[in-house]
């Protein structure tokens, strides 16, 4: 397993053929900033003026009451942000219902969503993977939505003052949490917390990504004003083809020959590894890079750690919503046919760029027996 991890590393900064992948044009590649030619750059410009957030809920968000949940869950990130910017990152003494060491960036993240879906007008029932029990916060009772929510996920790199996130799933109150699949969300959101937050959403005919701090030195509205939300990416698609890869749990490799087999094809064909250990930037990067795959099988040595409803759900809509696709590591299935039986339920994924999913597939889920 050593040797694998060293190869890894060391073929992350290989140079592979400009044959073999031709990049998106919002991408650079092969050095042009005097890096290897394995780094991917992004080409997108700065716009004269970006539409807002109300702009674009209004354009493509129908439903009224999901565009307030979508504000109201943004405000909280937005708040976390300025949270985690002065927070020290500390044991709080306390423990999660799974008996996990409780940082004090945690408990602050997760007191915020708390505080947010009970002050929202149109929210049902929250739960957090924090403490796994969906919980009424309806007082009025006109509540639509359940959101479940990983608030800090990151929890282990956090300290190195790496990116972190917050993820979110939100489901209509025909059919709650329970019983629900992946594709019953009304939507779903992501927050990437890095030098800028950024937030990717599900909207009707896509997934766009929102920047929050707006300043008069970065984005301006079309009538001249400034606003804390702005749209920096609209309907992202993600390509069918990718060279970034981000493999989690190898261990599993030592019990899984297809997933040897896949690592091995991943060094031999030159992709490059951009793997932290953080469910969100490695996932994140396929909506700014426009390609890539995350892998996750599992094995009785390495048993499933993603939770369904908390983060393979969420990110599954948001990932095929931009033309990715998923696998739940177990059928070969979307990870959003996946039924929902308990609030902690655990799953093995792949999701990114299509054919990549497909490769997974083939030889990891259809090599298993």
């Amino acid at each position: 397993m050593k040797l694998i991890l060293a190869t890894l590393f060391v073929a992350s900064a290989s140079a592979f053929s400009n044959t073999a992948f031709k990049p998106r044009s919002d991408v650079k590649l092969f050095g042009e900033y005097g890096a290897s030619s394995t780094s991917f750059y992004t080409t997108t410009e700065k716009q004269d003026s970006y539409a807002s957030l109300a702009d674009i809920l209004g354009e493509k968000c129908k439903d009224e009451k999901l565009r307030e949940v979508i504000t109201d869950m943004l405000n909280a990130c937005a708040d976390i942000t300025e949270a985690l910017r002065t927070a020290l990152v500390t044991v709080e003494g306390s423990s999660n219902t799974f008996g996990d060491a409780q940082l004090s960036v945690d408990v602050v993240a997760d007191n915020i969503m708390w505080e947010a879906v009970k002050d929202s007008k149109v929210i049902r029932e929250g739960a957090s993977e924090e403490d796994p029990i969906v919980r009424d916060v309806d007082t009025s009772g006109d509540g639509e939505y359940t959101v479940c929510w990983d608030p800090l996920d990151g929890s282990s790199i956090v300290d190195n003052n790496w990116a972190v996130g917050t993820i979110m799933g939100i489901w209509g109150k025909e059919t709650g949490l329970i019983g629900a699949k992946g594709s019953d969300q009304k939507t779903a959101l992501v927050a990437l917390y890095g030098p800028r937050t950024t937030v990717v959403v599900a909207l009707d005919d896509g997934t766009y990504e929102f920047s929050y701090g707006c300043t008069p030195e970065g984005c301006q509205l079309p009538d001249g004003t400034w606003e804390p939300w702005i749209c920096s990416r609209e309907k992202i698609q993600i390509s069918e083809d990718c060279k970034i890869f981000a493999p989690a749990n190898m261990r599993a490799a030592q019990d899984l020959p297809g997933y040897k087999s896949l690592i091995d094809h991943y060094m031999l064909n030159r992709y490059t590894l951009r793997y932290s250990g953080g469910l969100v930037p490695d996932v994140y990067q396929q909506f700014t890079k426009t390609q890539g795959v995350f892998s996750n099988p599992t094995s009785d040595g390495s048993p499933a750690k993603l939770r369904l409803a908390f983060e393979a759900a969420p990110f599954g809509l948001l990932v095929e919503k931009a033309g990715g696709k998923t696998s739940d590591g177990i059928s070969g299935n979307s990870i959003l046919d996946v039924q929902i039986n308990a609030v902690d339920q655990r799953t093995p994924l792949c999701i990114g760029s299509a054919n990549e999913v497909d490769r997974f597939n083939d030889l990891v889920v259809n090599k298993k027996d």
